[in-house]
């Protein structure tokens, strides 16, 4: 069996892996454009903040040198460029060589990941306008910096585009966040969205809300309030699925373009399979198709797809969308569903928010920390939660996550054994404070 692979970062590394455990006489393929296999994406920010030493190669779990001692046929700068379906063959740029090649294959998993939200914007091509997707990105950014790049505007307010907001004031630049929306931070209420501004301000990052990019210029970044000045204009605004390749082939595509899979990673295609920030997933709370580009399901899905294409028959896990991220002063985690979300999903749902500290309130180390909780009214089912405060607040949301996971009521929440000692939570843990708040209006 050949196994043909598009991709070698999280997904595809991950199914290469367990293709090569389980089926020791196959042939594994991966096709990487870049250089890079087995990084960290999220590390990007720490890196160009300064807080990584090593360049980028420290961001690398492991190397092609490393895979390929591990019997996978790993070829770096080989851009895969169509999947011909009848005759089970991948044509692809061999970047080495200059080449076309043509590859043929028993399975293949487009492993493809995610790339920047680019607006279809004047001067949205100039060279000086940037992603942050992949270590090649990282390079171009971490050569910016130090070649004295100083005004950096960043265009969007999600996780990636705050962090590098930090990462920049970090070095001693001067950094504009310009977000469309009232607040940043919109996979959080908007509340939550707001304190999040207000700690970044207090960071000296000139965040602006409300403000529409217009186009770009070689030293600025055009808004309907005027011109913003900027060496270096880094995209923020989200990750869409990279599935060109796979609607080329005529596979099917599902929610924002992500590769339609079943829930065995399976594509529309025989033999075709997918996994990672270009594939869809699905909501454990909801059931439907979302699409939510994060390195844990990657590596997960790309675990369950080597698996079922070396022969196994396993069925991958549902998602709650769980992430977690630090900006400035505040941590800031969610999982599940937020209220609206879950009354748009058909839920009659409320949402119960409790202001506490992160430890014993008479400690001098205690800090705030607000939970929300999302319930379904009836029932007392846990669906959701968001959390924001200081150091010790965010992975609390992994407790909710399980919760979630294993079908429990807000009641159940209360009465959960968590550990008590005044360095690490007062008597009542925060979470089991909104459970008990929420458990009042059920």
């Amino acid at each position: 069996m050949r196994a043909v692979i598009v991709g070698g970062d999280a997904a595809g590394m991950s199914a290469a892996t367990r293709i090569r455990a389980q089926r020791p006489d196959a042939e594994v393929i991966v096709l990487e454009r870049s250089r890079f296999t087995s990084y960290s994406a999220c590390g990007i920010p720490f890196l160009v903040g300064g807080e990584v030493a090593g360049g980028v190669e420290a961001l690398v779990a492991r190397s092609p040198e490393e895979h390929r001692a591990r019997g996978i046929d790993v070829r770096t700068h080989h851009d895969v460029t169509a999947i011909d379906l009848d005759r089970g063959e991948v044509e692809v740029h061999d970047q080495h060589a200059g080449a076309i090649r043509r590859i043929g294959f028993d399975e293949l998993l487009l492993a493809t990941g995610g790339e920047p939200v680019r607006p279809d914007l004047p001067g949205i091509d100039l060279p000086h306008v940037h992603g942050v997707q992949d270590l090649t990105d990282a390079e171009r950014l971490l050569s910016l910096a130090e070649e004295g790049c100083r005004r950096i505007v960043i265009v969007g307010g999600g996780y990636i585009g705050l962090e590098m907001a930090e990462a920049y004031v970090n070095r001693g630049c001067t950094a504009t966040v310009i977000e469309r929306g009232a607040q940043p931070l919109g996979v959080v209420d908007a509340d939550f969205g707001a304190r999040v501004a207000d700690a970044m301000r207090g960071r000296g990052i000139d965040v602006r809300c409300g403000t529409a990019v217009e186009g770009f210029e070689p030293d600025a970044v055009l808004t309907a309030d005027g011109p913003v000045a900027a060496d270096l204009v880094v995209l923020g605004i989200g990750v869409g699925p990279r599935s060109g390749l796979a609607r080329d082939a005529g596979i099917e595509l599902g929610v924002s373009d992500a590769v339609r899979v079943d829930d065995h990673q399976r594509t529309s295609a025989p033999h075709v399979w997918a996994a990672g920030d270009c594939a869809e997933v699905t909501h454990l709370v909801t059931g439907r198709p979302v699409h939510i580009a994060l390195g844990t399901y990657a590596n997960r899905h790309g675990r369950v797809a080597g698996l079922n294409m070396a022969g196994g028959d396993v069925v991958a896990p549902r998602v709650l969308g769980t992430a977690i991220t630090k900006l400035c002063s505040l941590e800031v985690a969610l999982t599940g569903l937020r209220p609206d979300a879950a009354r748009e999903a058909g839920f009659d749902a409320f949402a119960t928010t409790i202001e506490a500290t992160t430890v014993a309130g008479y400690l001098p180390h205690a800090e705030s920390i607000t939970v929300r909780l999302t319930t379904e009214r009836g029932s007392g089912r846990l669906l959701g939660a968001q959390l924001l405060g200081g150091p010790g607040s965010a992975k609390r949301v992994d407790t909710v996550a399980t919760a979630i996971t294993a079908g429990m009521t807000v009641a159940d929440v209360v009465d959960l054994d968590l550990a008590y000692a005044p360095p690490f939570s007062s008597v009542w843990d925060p979470i089991a404070v909104a459970a008990r708040e929420a458990l009042k209006d059920v």
